[in-house]
């Protein structure tokens, strides 16, 4: 996995934020990625989904999201399934076009959350 050939951790738990790093389209069973930004988009999301969940935290927890896009026109294709984990919570966004570690990357996202009061977080870093 990534995290561990560059040297940084997939989420980090400071108190009562979570961190959780820019997360691409890779499934990381196969270190397959699809060429569909909205496959992408879903598997970034399966990714953060369960980092959250490592540090006892879920979607609804999140209050800040970026976006980060090679291509800004594949922007739009992806908001019906970010809306999916984000539509109800609304937490601040942003939305930037820049270049990707590897031209296969369409989506990366990232996203800050608040645990709540009584979260369990595991012993083990991520």
């Amino acid at each position: 996995m990534f995290e561990e050939q560059i040297g940084y951790a997939r989420a980090v738990v400071d108190g009562d934020r979570v961190h959780v790093s820019g997360t691409t389209g890779f499934d990381y069973a196969t270190m397959g990625i699809s060429d569909d930004v909205v496959e992408q988009a879903e598997q970034c999301l399966r990714t953060i989904g369960a980092a959250l969940a490592s540090a006892g935290c879920t979607f609804a927890d999140v209050v800040r999201v970026r976006y980060l896009l090679p291509d800004r026109e594949d922007f739009e294709p992806c908001w019906p399934v970010l809306r999916e984990c984000f539509g109800a919570v609304r937490p601040a966004a942003t939305m930037m076009v820049c270049g990707l570690a590897d031209p296969r990357m369409k989506i990366e996202i990232e996203v800050d959350a608040r645990r709540p009061p009584h979260a369990q977080v595991p012993v083990h870093p991520f």
